[in-house]
């Protein structure tokens, strides 16, 4: 697939202004209660939340949830239910049931599609399920796509947002735009760094930017071999990358 090293200008002034948090999914509140209450500090440049109760939503309600998500909803920030789609593996009908549960459960503000396919061929599918997820008979939406890479270009299409960007600081700091981004505009896509030190805060910022995405997630956490979730805690420096990141900062 054909790379940019360098966006339109146009794109890095835009993300500059509009960029902002998205959390793909903080631990149980009854195990992360610091990481939910932060989630509702005013001024917090935070673009949606990702609720996952139980790989999904579980099977039945769950009070602490509901409270956390309330909490959300009431400081102005859209609540997200995590959908497992397991690269195509989790059928429509399964992905949907689940969906309505968040819906009746939680009173989502849309839905978080995880391990999401990238490839044409899978392109249908997901554009059935993208319908089904925001249209009126399930009362519409925010949709982000969490492909963790960038996907066959047509599905830009099928969603608010596309997570192109999944991994480490390491991959991160040498990794390149696909072209076809260069068509949308920054509150289309979204990057999730984890293993990032405080000292490269800003670099990592900077490369968001310049790579033209509008909402990320930074965090000094760890994925030490697939045993922890990196984005379950909050980072180690918060409170400076909220300063960074904040309402009417810009480069």
């Amino acid at each position: 697939m054909p790379h940019l090293t360098t966006p339109r200008p146009h794109q890095a002034a835009t993300a500059a202004d509009r960029m902002g948090f998205g959390v793909p999914g903080y631990a149980h509140p009854l195990v992360a209660p610091v990481e939910w209450a932060e989630l509702t500090r005013p001024g917090a440049p935070l673009h949606w939340v990702v609720l996952n109760v139980s790989n999904g939503p579980g099977s039945r309600p769950d009070p602490h949830c509901l409270e956390a998500a309330g909490r959300i909803r009431n400081a102005g920030v859209r609540v997200l239910g995590r959908l497992d789609a397991a690269y195509g593996a989790r059928s429509f009908g399964e992905l949907v049931s689940d969906a309505h549960r968040f819906r009746d459960w939680y009173r989502v503000d849309g839905f978080y599609l995880d391990r999401c396919p990238t490839g044409r061929t899978e392109l249908p599918g997901v554009r059935r399920l993208g319908a089904a997820l925001s249209g009126p008979a399930d009362g519409g939406g925010h949709l982000v796509l969490g492909h963790g890479t960038h996907p066959y270009p047509g599905y830009a299409e099928t969603a608010d947002q596309l997570v192109t960007f999944s991994g480490s600081w390491a991959d991160y700091r040498w990794s390149q735009v696909a072209e076809w981004t260069a068509d949308h505009p920054p509150e289309r896509f979204c990057h999730l760094v984890h293993g990032l030190p405080r000292t490269h805060l800003e670099e990592a910022v900077r490369i968001a930017r310049w790579q033209g995405a509008g909402t990320v997630f930074l965090t000094d956490r760890g994925d030490q071999d697939g045993q922890n979730d990196p984005f379950e805690t909050l980072p180690g420096y918060w409170d400076e990358i909220v300063s960074r990141i904040g309402p009417g900062v810009s480069e």
